[in-house]
């Protein structure tokens, strides 16, 4: 039986492929100065764009993007760092606000199948707690690159309470441009420099951890 979260995401694949075309139709349309070979390079131009795009989705979603996912060790929160260009990473514990954030964790996750959406339980992971100075659960790492570019500490920025919005902590990531956000926003980013922690020097040392 197929994987019905694979099956949603090649629908998602094949919606923007569909949307991307229709686009370049368009823009064909109104380039009427333009002769037919110069067409015909636009338009071949624009069809291996596509492609490139949808063999990238496909690679994103055999890492597990599309779906927000535990890992259960720090030996595989290195791997998934290293494997996925952006991250978005959940320290938890099993209380009320974390089981929040989990519902919208998951909710980003199949609209933002170019990031990957994890989590990890803080408790049982004491190296990258310590390392990445977690205190407060729940915390999102935002990271880039193998680098921990910015935090979303509990609940403070996205209203200090529990009703906030899949919308707040959407727009909030995409502060740390950590995904693609196309609405508007009141906020511009801000730079991370100061909170920027290099996860590939952790990497040498998590075997101490284990």
């Amino acid at each position: 039986m197929e994987n019905p979260i694979q099956e949603i995401l090649e629908k998602q694949v094949m919606t923007v492929a569909k949307a991307m075309e229709d686009k370049l139709d368009d823009e064909i349309a109104s380039l009427e100065k333009l002769d037919e070979d110069d067409l015909e390079v636009l338009r071949e131009r624009r069809l291996k764009q596509m492609k490139k795009m949808a063999e990238k989705k496909k690679r994103w979603m055999s890492l597990g993007h599309g779906e927000y996912s535990e890992i259960h060790s720090e030996k595989d929160f290195f791997t998934v760092v290293k494997a996925s260009e952006r991250v978005v990473c959940h320290f938890y514990r099993e209380n009320w606000p974390c089981k929040v954030m989990d519902k919208h964790m998951s909710i980003l996750a199949k609209q933002h199948i170019e990031t990957r959406f994890v989590k990890i339980q803080a408790e049982k992971s004491p190296f990258l707690a310590e390392r990445l100075k977690i205190v407060v659960l729940p915390t999102l790492a935002l990271i880039k690159n193998t680098k921990v570019d910015d935090y979303v500490v509990g609940f403070n920025e996205l209203g200090g309470k529990d009703d906030f919005s899949t919308e707040d902590l959407e727009e909030r990531i995409a502060r740390a441009q950590v995904i693609h956000y196309e609405g508007e926003s009141s906020h511009k980013p801000k730079s991370t420099t100061q909170v920027r922690r290099n996860v590939r020097q952790s990497a040498r040392s998590d075997s101490d951890s284990e």
